[in-house]
């Protein structure tokens, strides 16, 4: 890489920009720009969430980075949920964004949502809508070993990541991607993806061959659990440098 890169990392959902408090040391360790911001409803803007917070609100906020800082030739890297943010802010801003980095993400095509991407994510929805505010979907329990807490199976870091983890707006998996601008589908795409082993009902849609560009698809592998950040984050870091 012959110059600094911009990183714009975006957590999934539950999760806060504290998910990659491993991975932008290493970044900026480089010489390289690397915001991690929380999304509205979580982290430092947990206070924020309510029953109108979704994807349009989560894209509002990465755009508004974008733009404030006046970001350009951004490496833009969405993690599992935040595939359908980065998807959409591509959208909006494509001529500031270099590289979309997918991280065991969502990927959507123009219109669809969470939903149709994975659908278990309407089970989770079905099952909030039985409790006391039914617009909040609670974050995923820990199952044994191999799956832990989002693939993070070390007690410690279990424990740290419990206390970053909020509830998600049914709004997030309920508004479709926006992919309609032809400048989008030019941007270069790079898949990320943990093989470390997924719960059950959990599915991961194949990756095409063909990037929309026309380009071959660009596909990594880390054998760990979802949360790569916090599992393997010297790796992530080394694969997020490569493709910058």
């Amino acid at each position: 890489m012959s110059h600094p890169a911009t990183f714009v990392l975006v957590h999934g959902a539950w999760h806060d920009g504290r998910a990659w408090d491993r991975v932008v040391p290493l970044l900026t360790a480089q010489g390289h720009r690397a915001f991690a911001p929380s999304l509205t409803g979580h982290g430092d803007k947990a206070h924020l969430l309510g029953p109108r917070v979704g994807l349009t609100t989560h894209v509002g906020d990465i755009v508004g980075l974008i733009l404030d800082h006046d970001l350009s030739d951004v490496v833009l890297a969405g993690h599992s949920y935040a595939g359908m943010v980065i998807s959409t802010v591509a959208n909006r801003v494509p001529e500031r964004i270099s590289r979309l980095v997918y991280i065991d993400a969502m990927v959507p095509t123009h219109g669809e949502t969470a939903i149709d991407v994975m659908p278990i994510t309407q089970v989770m929805i079905d099952r909030a809508a039985a409790g006391a505010q039914p617009w909040r979907i609670p974050p995923l329990p820990e199952l044994p070993a191999p799956f832990g807490l989002f693939g993070v199976t070390d007690p410690d870091d279990i424990a740290w990541l419990r206390t970053t983890l909020t509830d998600e707006s049914v709004l997030c998996f309920q508004q479709p991607a926006e992919m309609d601008n032809p400048a989008q589908a030019a941007i270069p795409r790079v898949h990320i993806l943990s093989v470390g082993g997924a719960p059950e009902g959990v599915t991961r849609r194949p990756v095409p061959k063909a990037q929309p560009n026309g380009e071959p698809s660009r596909v990594h592998e880390l054998k760990t659990g979802h949360d790569s950040m916090i599992t393997e984050p010297v790796e992530l870091s080394a694969l997020l440098l490569e493709n910058a």
